[in-house]
Formats: structure tokens, C-alpha cells, sequence
């Protein structure tokens, strides 16, 4: 397990690409993407694998500019699976996106891999941050122990798409409206964020077209309290991110609400009446975590 945790940046959106088609990553840039997830698993057929993986590891070293960039592996079965992580891990790798997850000793293994891989690279340990993809019952029931694994465990969440690996290990019927995968996602959530890990995300929603949906699904997330999604197509990444972005309206009632608590401090008093509402130090300790996290918005 890593020493110490390395502080990862909040992601409303983190965009699937193809590894065969890095050359779309301008595309991801210019939708607005925070992050693109470089895919190099179920979108890339196996006889290509290869030729994808170098793209890939191409693609991540000419990179340039502020979008982060992630790898989706295929399972990491052991030590002799290693090779395709050793390829990808290398300067300008934000993360590596860990599928088929089952137990805690999936996480710890590829964290030991991915130590082993910095030091190659000559990279900082614990750079590289985590994503364990928990699409297995195991990995759902466990959700805790995997994000305490390792401390590079980061942006973890549950992703209940439709006809999925977590819909087939689960046996719900997804509908759009999400009521019966609303229970599985604010469990995983709670363990995610009982364990501090950071920056929790959900996803997916595979109806390209629909927009509303989208955006009543992303919203459902945000009310849950994830800080962002996963995406399939770049029209999806502007809903994504004004859904997890908070509005002008929303930051200045935050500022008013600090001022108000500060100011009623000052008087003597531990809580004040706020625009038709009680609020006190916990509301304003909310409001200027909020603020802070989005000062630069």
C-alpha cells in the first residue's frame, strides 16, 4: 500500500475512448471533458490489442494540455499480465482504470504493479491513481475494503449502465429512472465515502440521444452526493458538467451563508436565522468547502 495519498483533482467527466481512436482525443477536449478513459478493453477486439496498446502509450506521451488521461486495462490477472501496464504507465498518465474487480487482492496486487511501474518510469510513488471498476457482486459487497486497498484508490462509484457486466451480476432490470439501482449506488457511495477515498464518480447512461434522461440521471447522482460521471459520447460531457458544477447563484448564496454564521459568531451567538432558515458553523463549514473546491470555476 502506497505511504502516502496523493491529492487527486475533483472530475465532473471522464469520457470513454477507444484505444484504436486516440486521434479522437482533440474531440473529448473540445466537448469540454475532464478526463478521458483511453480504452483498452472491451472497445478494442482482441486481435487488436496490441497495435492499440501502443497507440495508447504514444498517445499518453505526446500529450498536451490539462484534460487528464486514464487507461482502462484488461484484467490483471498476475504478475505475467503486467506488461500491457508497464507499456501505459509513463509521464502524462493521470490513472488506470482497473476492471473486473472481485476482491481486495485485485486492488492490492495492481497497486504493488503500478509501485513497481513509477519506479520504472521514474515517477513519484503513488502518481498513478486507482480506479477499481466494481462490476462483480463481490466487488459490490466489498466496496469499503477495496477503497481502503490502496491509497491511490480514487473517483470510485458504482456504474449500473444498462445490459452492463454489473446488470448481468446483479439481475436487476434497469429502467431510467434508476429506482432499482438507487439503493446499490448510495451504499457504494456511503462505503466510498466512510473510506475517504477521493473524488467519487458514477455512470453510465447509454442512450446517446437522450439528454433528459441524462441529465435526470446525473442530477439523481449529484442529489446522492457524487462529484462526477462517466461518460460513452462527447455530447453527453456538457450536461455531465453543468450537473456537477454549481451555479453562479448557488456560490453566492454560499458566500452570503458564511458571512451570515461569521457574522452572528463575532456577535456572541452559535447559530442565525439565514434567509428563512436556521444555520449554524456545520452549514457554513458546507458552504466554504464548496467554495473552495470551486474557486476556480
Amino acid at each position: 500500500m502506497s505511504s502516502s495519498p496523493v491529492t487527486r483533482p475533483p472530475l465532473r467527466s471522464l469520457l470513454f475512448v477507444p484505444g484504436t481512436r486516440t486521434e479522437w482525443l482533440p474531440k473529448a477536449r473540445a466537448a469540454g471533458a475532464d478526463a478521458v478513459i483511453l480504452d483498452l478493453e472491451d472497445a478494442v477486439p482482441p486481435g487488436q490489442r496490441a497495435a492499440a496498446r501502443a497507440r495508447v502509450a504514444e498517445a499518453i506521451a505526446n500529450w498536451e494540455g490539462d484534460m487528464a488521461l486514464f487507461v482502462r486495462l484488461n484484467p490483471l490477472d498476475g504478475w505475467a499480465d503486467a506488461d500491457e501496464l508497464r507499456t501505459v504507465v509513463r509521464p502524462g498518465l493521470t490513472g488506470i482504470v482497473l476492471p473486473k474487480v472481485a476482491t481486495v487482492n485485485d486492488v492490492r496486487l495492481a497497486d504493488r504493479l503500478l509501485g513497481w511501474c513509477e519506479r520504472e518510469s521514474g515517477l513519484p510513488e503513488g502518481h498513478v491513481a486507482l480506479v477499481p471498476l466494481l462490476e462483480t457482486a463481490s466487488a459490490l459487497r466489498e466496496t469499503y475494503g477495496i477503497a481502503l486497498a490502496a491509497s491511490r484508490v480514487a473517483y470510485l462509484g458504482a456504474v449500473t449502465t444498462s445490459g452492463g457486466d454489473v446488470e448481468r451480476a446483479i439481475g436487476y432490470r434497469w429502467s431510467p429512472e434508476g429506482t432499482e439501482t438507487l439503493p446499490l449506488r448510495a451504499r457504494v457511495l456511503l462505503d466510498v465515502r466512510a473510506a475517504e477515498a477521493f473524488n467519487p464518480v458514477a455512470g453510465l447512461w447509454a442512450s446517446i440521444a437522450d439528454l433528459q434522461g441524462l441529465r435526470a440521471f446525473a442530477e439523481q447522482n449529484r442529489s446522492l452526493g457524487y462529484e462526477g460521471m462517466m461518460a460513452i459520447h462527447p455530447s453527453h460531457v456538457p450536461v455531465i458538467n453543468e450537473v456537477f458544477s454549481p451555479g453562479l447563484d448557488e456560490l453566492a448564496r454560499y458566500e452570503r451563508l458564511v458571512e451570515a454564521v461569521e457574522a452572528a459568531q463575532a456577535a456572541g451567538s452559535g447559530a442565525v436565522v439565514f434567509e428563512g432558515k436556521m444555520v449554524d458553523e456545520a452549514m457554513a463549514a458546507t458552504a466554504r468547502r464548496m467554495l473552495e473546491r470551486h474557486a476556480a470555476s
